[in-house]
């Protein structure tokens, strides 16, 4: 199996703690670190068309999107929150690759910190526990509705790449 994590580089001090969550979750699954791939994105915006790109690749069973939106005092964050949220569920449906939705959208700083700490509460891990069962489950049902190739069916890049898409 094979798995990338999309992660949002913006707010790195959750984001980072957020990657270190799922790429523990991930390996507790069986995963080697050879097969977790991530892929860096300057923002949260910029997550669903990553994602989107890095599924229509080939390759990968599920991806895990990482990011944190922090509230402030324009209506900015509502707006990048239902676009994350809305393009990460196209990709999904136009690719047929799960993709597990880890972005954070919280009020405070210490509110996303609470939700990035270690330990079975961190909403990375969470999200990657989502992708390992979503994976397992598509296993079953066959090739990814996009015509893309199969899940495995193709190697990228390095195992640990911090590379924007």
């Amino acid at each position: 199996m094979r798995l990338a994590l999309v992660v949002s580089r913006y707010h790195a001090f959750v984001t980072d703690r957020l990657e270190a969550g799922a790429r523990a979750r991930l390996r507790e699954g069986g995963l080697a670190d050879s097969d977790i791939v991530t892929f860096g994105v300057p923002g949260a915006f910029e997550i669903p068309q990553a994602a989107s790109k890095v599924a229509g690749a080939g390759g990968w069973d599920a991806i895990v999107c990482l990011g944190c939106l922090i509230r402030g005092e324009t209506p900015h964050f509502d707006y990048i929150a239902q676009a994350v949220a809305q393009g990460l569920t196209r990709a999904a449906q136009q690719t047929g690759v799960p993709m597990a939705f880890g972005v954070l959208t919280t009020n405070t700083a210490e509110e996303s910190l609470a939700r990035a700490g270690d330990g079975p509460a961190n909403k990375g891990r969470e999200a990657a526990s989502a992708a390992l069962e979503r994976a397992a489950l598509y296993a079953t049902m066959g090739p990814a509705e996009s015509g893309a190739a199969a899940p495995g069916a193709a190697a990228h890049g390095p195992a640990t790449t911090a590379a924007p898409v």
